[in-house]
């Protein structure tokens, strides 16, 4: 199994950014998704997860109404869209994946695997 998480880099603040995460080893609609982040210094967080069909979604408030989370069954792949970027989205992003019989979650001790990590960089 493997989730390769990709489209991180840098970005002047206000900007936008796209991440992907490619799952291999494992059909994405067998399990809920989730982004999560770790800022320099700081533990990682909950970010955005949706559902195995997509069709709930959650999100931590600091990014509600700025990031979208989604999924495509065909690619086998999540997304996960960030507008109004600012400083304090800085951080290293990973995209994991876990099993029911949650339907999402912000725990991360709920998922089962976990992609590398994409660098996220937004300048002030």
């Amino acid at each position: 199994v493997q989730l390769q998480a990709s489209g991180g880099g840098l970005v002047q603040a206000g900007g936008s950014l796209r991440l992907s995460c490619a799952a291999s080893g494992l059909t994405i609609s067998s399990y809920y998704m989730g982004w999560f982040r770790r800022a320099p210094g700081k533990e990682r967080e909950f970010v955005a997860a949706t559902s195995r069909n997509g069709g709930s979604t959650n999100y931590a408030d600091s990014v509600k109404g700025r990031f979208t989370i989604s999924r495509d069954k065909a690619k086998n792949a999540v997304y996960l869209q960030m507008n109004s970027l600012n400083a304090e989205d800085t951080a290293v992003y990973y995209c994991a994946a876990g099993l029911p019989p949650y339907s999402t979650s912000r725990y991360a001790t709920s998922y089962r695997y976990w992609g590398q990590g994409t660098l996220v960089t937004v300048s002030s």
